[in-house]
């Protein structure tokens, strides 16, 4: 797909790999509707499409755990959730789905009562920290620790990264179901995604 083809439609990341970072990304060729200007961001490895925008929709696409959206993000885009539906969680600017937040809350205060501490890294994600991410760090289908931009439950507000000790990933893993988070994705022990 030539870059001018792409438009507003698009983008298509593809190109060789960087500095040894092995499959990370490639060069996202983006339209700017309207006035024909097309923008690069270089990046590394194969060739992978990506929707300029978060065109996946509710309608369209599941969870990656495979539950349904819940029906009051229906309306939305994958990162483009606006601020009245997410609540702050924790310190530091935070934010997730309101259920989500309220679960995640409750269950950190669970915790600080069994003496373990639990802290918060990561939350809701816009589309553009989702392209940036795998840009750093990769596609997870690719060995690397990013979902596809416009998949990610970061970007529904439905998933934290949190800061696990050994105790805290153990209180966890035999906790965190009774609050509606699962740990869902593998060789990923700091992601738990909240299940509706």
């Amino acid at each position: 797909m030539l870059a001018a083809e792409v438009g507003a439609a698009g983008g298509v990341l593809g190109g060789p790999a960087v500095g040894g970072l092995g499959p990370v990304l490639g060069t996202l060729t983006t339209g700017t509707g309207a006035t024909g200007a097309v923008s690069s961001v270089p990046a590394a490895a194969p060739a992978v499409p990506v929707p300029a925008g978060p065109d996946l929709t509710p309608s369209s696409v599941r969870r990656i755990n495979g539950d349904a959206l819940p029906a009051a993000l229906a309306g939305y885009q994958n990162g483009r959730v606006p601020e009245a539906a997410l609540s702050p969680v924790g310190t530091g600017g935070h934010r997730l789905f309101a259920p989500a937040a309220q679960a995640l809350t409750s269950m950190i205060d669970a915790a600080a009562r069994d003496g373990v501490t639990i802290g918060i890294t990561d939350t809701y994600r816009t589309y553009e920290t989702q392209v940036d991410l795998v840009r750093r760090k990769g596609l997870y289908s690719q060995g690397g620790l990013a979902a596809t931009p416009g998949t990610s439950d970061h970007g529904w507000g439905l998933a934290a990264d949190l800061r696990l000790d050994d105790r805290a990933l153990t209180w966890m893993r035999a906790n965190a179901g009774r609050f509606g988070f699962a740990e869902d994705t593998p060789r990923e022990p700091w992601h738990w995604a909240y299940q509706t």
